[in-house]
C-alpha cells in the first residue's frame, strides 16, 4: 500500500523502531482501544512501563534512561503509534516533547535526576500547562501568574485548560506570567493547592485523559524554575511535539486507508466488489496519494531535523499540511464504507474524530497558516 516505497529509505535500526511500535500497538492497543474510546477512558499507567521498557518515552533525549535516537526515528514511532490511536501518540508526545525535554533542556541538573529517569521508564508521568480558558492561540496574554515570597519560593495562582495526562499526571510542567516575563515550572501534582479534575463529555480524542488544572496558592521551591525566558521556552516544546505530530497523523489516515481498501474488496453491491467501480477506485488513489505526499514531508523534515536544520516553520508546514491531509483520507474512508464507517466496529470514524483535535490543538491551523505567511511576506498577521 506504501507505493512510493517510503519505508525502503529507513536504516535497518529505523525499521527496527517500526516494528515494535507495530507490535506494541498490536498487542496492547488494537484489542481494546475502541472500548477506551467508547467509555472515554485510557490506561495511562498500565501502558506507560510497557512503552517505557520499549524506550518510547522521551526516545529523542539523550541520557537519563532515555534511548537517545534520530529524529526520523521518534517520528517513525509516532507514525505507528497514532495508527493504533491518537490518544496513544498524545501520550507519547506530550510525556517525551512536552514534559520531559524542558527538564531535559532547561533543568537544573537536579530536577533531570529526579524526574527523568520516571519519566522515561513511564513509572511516573508528565503533564504539560501552556493553554488557559481564554488564552489558546494567544499564550502571551496568560492570566496564571507566579510571585516570589520572601523566602524565596514562587507561589502560583491560575489555570490551565485542554491538558493531557493532566489528572494521571506525577508532575506538571506549568508557564506562568512573573515580573520577568514567562517562566517554566516543575511543579509536582500532590502540591498543596494543586487540582487537575477531568473534562467530560469529549467527543474526540476519547481514549485519553483531557483535564483543567488549577493552581491556588501552590507553593514551589525556586529550584523548581527552568532556565529559560519568555515564550521561546514553551514555543520550543511545542516544536518538538508538532514534528511527532506531522509524523503521526501520517499513521491515523493510513489506517483509516487500510480499512476502506479491505472493506471495499469484500463489499459487494450490483453483483461485484466497490473497489470494481470507478468511483471507488478513484477514492481510493488519491487517499494514496495524499498519504505518500505527508509520508514524503514528514521523512524530509525528519531529514532536516536530524541535520540540525529544521526550523519552526518548517515543522508548521508540515502539522498544517499533514493533518489536513489526514483528516481528508478519514473523511474519504468514511464514505467509502457508507452507513458501516460510523460504528466502531472499524476504525475509521474514531480516527476522523480524533483528527478534529489534531487539527487544532498544539496550534490552529490559521495559527500555523499565518506562521507560513510571515515567513513568506515578512509580516506577522495575528500581532
Amino acid at each position: 500500500m506504501d507505493l512510493l516505497n517510503l519505508d525502503d529509505r529507513l536504516t535497518p535500526d529505523q525499521r527496527l523502531v517500526r516494528d515494535t511500535a507495530q507490535g506494541f500497538v498490536r498487542e496492547h492497543v488494537l484489542p481494546d482501544v475502541a472500548t477506551w474510546f467508547e467509555e472515554g477512558t485510557f490506561p495511562a499507567r498500565e501502558l506507560g512501563p510497557v512503552l517505557g521498557s520499549l524506550g518510547m518515552l522521551g526516545m529523542h533525549l539523550t541520557g537519563y534512561g532515555c534511548a537517545g535516537l534520530d529524529a526520523i526515528s521518534y517520528g517513525v514511532a509516532c507514525r505507528e503509534l497514532e495508527a493504533g490511536d491518537s490518544g496513544l501518540r498524545s501520550f507519547v508526545s506530550v510525556q517525551g516533547s512536552l514534559a520531559m525535554f524542558p527538564i531535559w533542556k532547561y533543568g537544573s541538573p537536579e530536577l533531570k535526576e529526579e524526574w527523568l529517569p520516571p519519566l522515561a521508564a513511564g513509572t511516573a508521568i508528565g503533564c504539560f500547562g501552556l493553554t488557559e480558558p481564554d488564552h489558546g492561540s494567544d499564550p502571551a496574554n496568560m492570566k496564571t501568574h507566579a510571585k516570589q515570597d520572601p523566602s524565596g519560593d514562587w507561589i502560583l495562582n491560575g489555570s490551565k485548560m485542554w491538558i493531557t495526562n493532566g489528572s494521571v499526571a506525577d508532575v506538571a510542567v506549568v508557564w506562568a506570567q512573573t515580573d520577568g516575563g514567562v517562566r517554566g515550572f516543575v511543579v509536582p501534582t500532590s502540591s498543596p493547592g494543586f487540582s487537575a479534575p477531568l473534562i467530560h463529555r469529549k467527543l474526540s480524542l476519547r481514549a485519553s485523559v483531557t483535564s483543567s488544572l488549577y493552581f491556588d496558592d501552590v507553593r514551589v521551591p525556586a529550584s523548581s524554575m527552568l532556565d529559560v525566558v519568555g515564550l521561546k521556552g514553551p514555543l520550543s516544546c511545542l516544536s518538538e511535539a508538532r514534528f511527532g505530530i506531522l509524523w503521526g497523523v501520517v499513521g491515523a489516515g493510513r489506517a483509516c486507508f487500510e480499512a476502506a481498501l479491505e472493506y471495499a474488496k469484500t463489499r459487494v453491491q450490483f453483483g461485484k466488489p466497490i473497489a470494481g467501480f470507478q468511483l471507488t477506485q478513484e477514492k481510493l488513489a488519491w487517499m494514496a496519494v495524499a498519504l505518500g505526499q505527508a509520508g514524503l514531508t514528514a521523512l524530509h523534515l525528519g531529514s532536516l531535523k536530524d541535520a540540525g536544520s529544521l526550523r519552526p516553520q518548517q515543522v508548521s508546514f508540515g502539522k498544517l499540511a499533514n493533518v489536513r491531509a489526514a483528516l481528508d483520507v478519514a473523511r474519504e474512508a468514511r464514505s467509502v464504507l457508507g452507513a458501516n464507517g460510523v460504528t466502531l466496529e472499524y476504525p475509521v470514524i474514531r480516527h476522523m474524530n480524533n483528527l478534529e483535535s489534531v487539527l487544532t490543538y498544539e496550534g490552529t491551523q490559521e495559527i500555523h497558516t499565518l506562521v507560513l505567511g510571515e515567513a513568506l511576506t515578512g509580516v506577522a498577521a495575528y500581532r
